[in-house]
């Protein structure tokens, strides 16, 4: 007798936000992107005017993100997605409920890279840079390969894959990739397990040299306002580092073990994650320093180091990998190609439409701003499961005991 594979219940995703994270993203003027390869999930974090909102989007194993102008690069497990937004469209996204969203960030393009495990993702121009971490160096997207390698540390001998030193994040600086980081200076398979709670390293890609050792685990190298930043992971600190003497100041400690770094302004967005798996986790600083390690992204005033807003992953969701902010969007829609509205938005340089089934077409030209800029096609029907009705899904809910449907 033949079974029939049973279909996996919706995962509970559920969140709160401190009051302080509520009053900091309500003047941002932007979203806060977030991804968990652990759950699968890319969330949208916005404000409606009145409450902070969540969107949860399923993709494989989503890792690092890139954004810039209109476009959105996301590394998955066997995939880079190129996503950009098409902001006449928006508005219209549901029929019924004209306004809600403001971006709309649609499929382009996906390379079929397989399972590089890449981590970072960077904007170079009109390049995609990877951190080709199976592989040990960095890379550009390939219309003929899986990948054009372009760097690796010099320690590294060969282009195997055999994450020879876990080579994770990078730092871009004037557009180019100048820093980044390993869990290790070695160069054989899996070997910087061994010493992974003080192997860690930051390398100027320039030069190829070591600019700073030492440490457990680091994430999330970024260069801002002039100066460079990085995630001491293991030890649950936030550093500044001067890469030309190698000393680091602690801006502050956290509760989590810490992947996902951007910038707002005067503030730093910070993700912590829980330590699931003992294995390549087990063994760090952060574990003696806390009792107990959280899933969250934290808001930290650069000025003092102080935590200015939290929103708590507190069911659902353990580990986080990337933290983008997205400015001037508040309330952002992405889609996967699940969803058929991927299918039905159609743009070019001049004009965006919907291409719905309906009795009528409406013209919704403004000749004030672009004349025929965004003509529809739609049907009166309910909006999409899980994008709508608050008891459907989570967009549009409080961040608190969110269900995620989607």
């Amino acid at each position: 007798m033949n079974q029939v594979p049973m279909s996996k219940p919706p995962v509970r995703i559920e969140c709160s936000a401190s009051e302080a994270f509520r009053d900091w993203l309500a003047r941002a003027d932007g979203a806060v992107v977030v991804t968990t390869y652990q759950a699968g999930k890319v969330a949208v974090v916005g404000w409606d005017g009145a409450r902070v909102t969540l969107l949860m989007r399923e993709f494989d194993k989503p890792l690092g993100m890139a954004i810039g102008d209109h476009r959105m690069v996301l590394a998955t497990r066997n995939d880079v997605w190129l996503l950009a937004n098409a902001p006449l469209l928006a508005p219209d996204y549901l029929e019924d409920q004209p306004g809600r969203y403001d971006a709309l960030y649609l499929p382009r393009a996906t390379y079929h890279t397989g399972d590089l495990n890449v981590h970072d993702v960077a904007l170079s121009g009109e390049d995609v840079i990877l951190v080709n971490t199976r592989f040990s160096c960095l890379a550009k997207l390939s219309a003929d390969h899986s990948f054009t390698p372009f760097w690796r540390p010099r320690f590294v001998t060969d282009l195997v894959p055999e994450d020879r030193c876990h080579l994770n994040g990078l730092a871009m600086r004037d557009g180019r990739p100048k820093y980044v980081t390993a869990l290790g200076t070695t160069d054989e398979a899996g070997a910087w397990r061994e010493k992974k709670a003080t192997g860690g390293v930051v390398i100027d890609v320039e030069t190829g040299d070591v600019v700073a050792g030492g440490l457990a685990m680091p994430h999330s190298p970024r260069w801002h306002d002039g100066r460079l930043w990085v995630l001491n992971s293991g030890a649950g600190e936030l550093l500044a580092l001067d890469p030309a003497t190698g000393r680091s100041e602690v801006v502050c400690a956290l509760s989590g073990y810490l992947r996902g770094l951007c910038f707002v302004g005067p503030y730093a967005m910070v993700g912590l994650c829980k330590i699931r798996e003992k294995h390549i986790f087990g063994g760090l600083p952060i574990q003696e320093r806390f009792a107990a390690l959280r899933c969250a992204v934290a808001v930290i005033d650069l000025r003092d180091g102080r935590e200015a807003g939290t929103l708590e992953f507190t069911a659902g969701c353990e580990e986080l990998y990337d933290v983008q902010f997205l400015p001037g969007a508040r309330r952002p829609m992405i889609l996967n190609l699940e969803k058929s509205a991927a299918r039905e938005a159609m743009t070019n340089p001049d004009s965006s439409f919907w291409l719905r089934p309906s009795s009528e077409i409406r013209d919704e030209a403004d000749s004030s701003d672009r004349a025929g800029r965004n003509r529809a096609r739609s049907w009166p029907a309910g909006p999409p499961v899980g994008e709508s009705l608050e008891e459907q899904g989570p967009d549009g809910q409080n961040v608190s005991g969110l269900r995620n449907l989607t």
